[in-house]
């Protein structure tokens, strides 16, 4: 099963060229980028692990492409996303953010059902993922 997060999931993934362009489109809008990284993509994780420190009035791809292979090496098989938020409105909005590294095998998720009161049904979403520990999960 194919995480499907963020722009271009339903995409094949994106080559170093494809990504340096999208990085170039973010810095010519001022986006300031982040690159963050997981072993737990569950749906509702909003809280990746930041890679670096966020990259503030970058000018040139190559800085941003140079902590893309850092991250990359440095945790080859886990999921690895870039972020570029718009801050023109005077917050930090998320303008864009797209997966750039997957681990070779994506075990995919569960859908559970509960039962409740008065016959109702609860429906949560588990990742097979996080059966193992935390650092070997890939």
């Amino acid at each position: 099963m194919r995480l499907t997060q963020g722009a271009f999931s339903f995409l094949p993934d994106l080559t170093d060229e494809q990504i340096s362009k999208q990085v170039a489109y973010a810095i010519s809008k001022n986006w300031s980028i982040n690159v963050e990284h997981t072993d737990d993509p569950h749906p509702r994780n909003a809280y990746w692990e930041l890679w670096g420190l966020p990259l503030f009035d970058i000018q040139d791809p190559a800085a941003v492409m140079y902590e893309i292979a850092s991250c990359r090496k440095a945790n080859p098989n886990v999921y690895i996303k870039v972020n570029a938020f718009d801050n023109t409105r005077g917050v930090e909005s998320c303008s864009l953010s797209f997966i750039i590294n997957r681990p070779s095998s994506e075990p995919g998720f569960a859908l559970l059902r509960t039962e409740h009161t008065g016959r109702s049904q609860k429906y949560s979403i588990h990742s097979y993922a996080t059966e193992r520990p935390e650092g070997s999960r890939y």
